[in-house]
């Protein structure tokens, strides 16, 4: 599945649900399905600048693709990043940094978020994207 397919799957979940208060629901239980995060990779350096919450995000290159990891003490951001990393997960450096995510529009994501949790989705999608500009650089120097 490529990436604009796998934002148009969540699209297609979310407009299963009626309110916003469901939708909060399946955020929730998103974030649930997140791969178990260690507790040695909670460090500082891994935490994300202008979240309200505590996220931290994990970041590596398998096969030549991106992997992400990641966790919050907030159950809701917990599912907001679990969103992003079902779409930019397992795609090269160049895909991630590249595209526009257009499912957070489509399914009204930042709109019905708080001010601080919106700017917090957005440092979210700045990080990931920063971390797959800085993989093209490192591959582009080996």
């Amino acid at each position: 599945m490529n990436i604009n397919e796998k934002q148009q799957e969540i699209i297609d979940e979310f407009a299963i649900y009626d309110d916003w208060m469901e939708k909060y629901e399946y955020i929730i239980e998103l974030g649930k399905e997140l791969e178990a995060f260690p507790e040695d990779k909670r460090t500082d350096d891994r935490l994300i600048d202008g979240c309200q919450s505590r996220v931290w995000l994990s970041t590596e290159i398998e096969n030549g693709n991106m992997h992400f990891r990641a966790d919050s003490d907030a159950i809701i951001t917990k599912g907001i990043i679990g969103l992003l990393i079902r779409v930019l997960n397992d795609e090269t450096p160049e895909t991630v940094a590249k595209t526009d995510l257009f499912f957070i529009n489509e399914i009204g994501l930042q709109e019905h978020l708080s001010p601080t949790r919106a700017n917090g989705l957005l440092s979210m999608v700045k990080r990931m994207k920063m971390d797959a500009l800085k993989a093209s650089v490192d591959a582009a120097k080996n």
